[in-house]
C-alpha cells in the first residue's frame, strides 16, 4: 500500500469517528432545530408576558378608582338653569373664575331632600345639613405650579368647555375618579392611553396638548429671553 493510500485510509477512519463530520445526520437536525424552536417560543412568550404587563395590567395598577362624594346628573340641572355651565361655573366680577359650585349655591333648591334620590338624600343630610362643603374630585386639576387662566380662553378665547372638558354637561351620572398612585394626580391629565395617543382634544390635559394649541392658533405666549411670558405665563 502507498503512502498516499495509507493517508487516505486514516483520513477515512478519522472522519467516521468524528461526530461533527456528518453535518447531514438527520437526528443532530433535529436536535438543533428543537433547541432553537425552544428559544423562539420563550422570546415569543417573554415579549408577550412584557406587553400584557405593562400596555394593560401596569396601568390598572397605576391608578386608584375613587368614586365622587355625590353623584351628581348635569342634564337634570341643566335644564333648571338658564345659563347652562356657567350657571354653575361662573366667572366672578373681578373675571376670576369660581370653579366647583359651592354649597351656598345649592342651598336654595336642596334645604330639604328633594324626591327619594338616596343621593339627594345623602347631598341635604352629610353636607347642607351640617353647612359642610362637599370635597368634590376634579378631574381637571393641575400641578399646583400651572397657572390656568379661565377668562383667557373662555372669554378672550372664545373657546367651549367641551373643548376641554368634553360632553361632561350631557352627562347623568359622574364617572370615577382615577387617582395615580405616584403622583396623586387624576387620569384625566395624562389621557387613557398609556402611549399617550388622543382621538379628542379632551382626552388629555399635558402640557404639549396646550402647546399644540398654542400653535395652531398662533397664541403668543411671549418670549421666554426677553422674560415678557414665555413658560411663566403658564408656570410660577
Amino acid at each position: 500500500m502507498s503512502t498516499e493510500d495509507k493517508a487516505n485510509e486514516v483520513s477515512t477512519e478519522i472522519q467516521g469517528k468524528d461526530p461533527a463530520a456528518h453535518p447531514t445526520d438527520p437526528e443532530a437536525q433535529e436536535k438543533d432545530g428543537g433547541a432553537g424552536g425552544t428559544i423562539t417560543l420563550f422570546f415569543i412568550f417573554g415579549l408577550v408576558a412584557s406587553l400584557v404587563l405593562g400596555w394593560v395590567i401596569f396601568p390598572q395598577l397605576l391608578y386608584s378608582k375613587k368614586k365622587q362624594p355625590i353623584d351628581f346628573n348635569h342634564v337634570l340641572h341643566n335644564e333648571l338653569v338658564e345659563e347652562s355651565c356657567e350657571s354653575c361655573h361662573f366667572f366672578r366680577e373681578d373675571g376670576t373664575y369660581h370653579g366647583v359650585p359651592k354649597l351656598a349655591q345649592c342651598i336654595d333648591c336642596h334645604e330639604e331632600v328633594n324626591g327619594d334620590d338616596p343621593e339627594e338624600e345623602k347631598f341635604v343630610t352629610q353636607y347642607v345639613a351640617k353647612g359642610r362643603e362637599v370635597p368634590w374630585l376634579v378631574y381637571a386639576r393641575q400641578p399646583d405650579c400651572v397657572f390656568f387662566s379661565h377668562i383667557a380662553h373662555v372669554k378672550m378665547g372664545q373657546m367651549e368647555c367641551v373643548t376641554c372638558h368634553g360632553y361632561i354637561g350631557e352627562s347623568e351620572s359622574l364617572k370615577d375618579y382615577e387617582a395615580n398612585r405616584i403622583t396623586g394626580y387624576s387620569r384625566d391629565i395624562w389621557g387613557k392611553n398609556i402611549a399617550g395617543i388622543k382621538w379628542n382634544s379632551w382626552d388629555r390635559m399635558k402640557m404639549d396638548d396646550c402647546a399644540a394649541c398654542h400653535k395652531k392658533n398662533n397664541v403668543n405666549l411671549g418670549s421666554v429671553q426677553t422674560g415678557r411670558g414665555g413658560c411663566f405665563v403658564c408656570h410660577h
